[in-house]
């Protein structure tokens, strides 16, 4: 009876405000309120301004070390190698495909939707506190994973006549929240802080950022259809709900014996939805688009009622 309790608190007062405002961003999409631009314009404030201003604000005041969490980049990495290798290896014998179906298959299983979902679930379940490890999750998936699918896309695809295409790799160095990220180590490790100025325009921006990103990938929605090879769907869907977060709980728990919320806010990180930079490869490389697409919209939906579930369980 109180393990019922805790559940229907953490999806009244967690999860479901959360997807409230998602429900609300899809509900004015499909109502044409916002006009056709409006989903990549608001993303675009989410990606470039909102979330970058909070990320360095964030770090500049937190010393390098506590970004260095080595226990915990290896609970976190551990798992999505862990799962990005098993998908792989089971699509090898299931599901054939060329390298680069293979490489977008395992990116599909693991990489979690950290910015538009899971920061906001982690603000909001343990507060200021998760901020830091949750950008951890954001950095790592983007910053090792995305890079390696993208070089196996790119080695799959290349033949005598085509070079090596830098442009991608390129593009994810540049990535708005990988140079806010050296930014605010950078500022952290000098020891003179932000001129306070500085430190309260960054605060604003990045306040707009849970809000805005959940409407975000509400209205995102709005254009993604679910279609596609169903048992390889449902696969990923059950590698990423399911078998990502069992793994990076006997990482937390067992093997690096994480302490405070530092191993709850791993397997939340592990336990997200498919995040949308997937299909945003895929769209690009036009390769396992629309099962991408499917993996982002199924596992979000259903990541409803696993992610209740699971606050329910480790929040106090």
């Amino acid at each position: 009876q109180w393990q019922g309790r805790q559940v229907g608190s953490a999806t009244i007062n967690i999860v479901l405000q959360l997807f409230a405002i998602l429900l609300a961003g899809y509900c004015a999409g499909r109502s044409g309120l916002f006009g056709d631009t409006s989903s990549a314009v608001l993303n675009r404030f989410v990606f470039v301004v909102s979330l970058p201003s909070l990320v360095f604000v964030s770090l500049s005041r937190v010393t390098v070390d506590q970004f260095f969490n080595w226990p915990f980049l290896g609970t976190l990495g551990g798992g999505m190698l862990a799962t990005y290798l098993i998908s792989m290896a089971v699509a090898r014998l299931v599901f054939p495909g060329s390298l680069a179906q293979l490489g977008l298959h395992g990116l599909a299983a693991m990489y979690s939707s950290t910015g538009y979902i899971g920061l906001p679930i982690l603000l909001i379940a343990f507060g200021n506190e998760a901020l830091v490890p949750g950008i951890i999750g954001a950095v790592i998936t983007g910053a090792v994973f995305m890079p390696i699918a993208i070089v196996l896309v790119e080695i799959s695809k290349r033949d005598k006549s085509r070079p090596f295409n830098l442009i991608p790799l390129i593009n994810v160095a540049r990535n708005p929240i990988f140079v806010a990220t050296a930014a605010g180590l950078l500022v952290s490790a000098s020891g003179f802080g932000l001129p306070k100025p500085v430190a309260m325009f960054c605060d604003l921006l990045g306040g707009a950022f849970t809000p805005c990103a959940l409407f975000s990938a509400g209205l995102f929605m709005v254009g993604c259809r679910v279609a596609g090879d169903g048992r390889e769907i449902g696969w990923l869907v059950l590698m990423k709900l399911a078998i990502h977060p069992l793994i990076t709980w006997w990482l937390a728990y067992h093997v690096f014996e994480l302490e405070g919320i530092l191993p709850a806010v791993a397997v939340i990180q592990a336990a997200l939805p498919c995040g949308v930079p997937v299909f945003v490869l895929a769209q690009q490389y036009q390769i396992f688009v629309a099962r991408a697409n499917a993996a982002v919209v199924v596992s979000t939906a259903l990541s409803v009622v696993t992610l209740s579930v699971l606050l329910g369980v480790l929040v106090a």
